[in-house]
């Protein structure tokens, strides 16, 4: 996968282990349309780029 997304609130997506899945991922880039993770947590884990709704992200791959 190059992108993961998340369009649910639900507990079980609260609990990812956002570091295995960002290895796990061809691309690692995160859509959390419901801001349950921190900008932060996302970079920590490994993901090349972060969007949400209503806050800032980050793509590392820009110039």
């Amino acid at each position: 996968a190059d992108l993961l997304v998340i369009l649910t609130e639900w507990n079980e997506f609260r609990a990812l282990d956002l570091k295995r899945l960002a290895a796990g991922m061809a691309t690692a880039r995160l859509a959390d349309l419901r801001n349950i993770y921190a900008v932060e947590d996302a970079k920590e884990a490994g993901f090349a780029a972060y969007e949400s709704i209503g806050r800032a992200g980050y793509n590392s791959h820009q110039a």
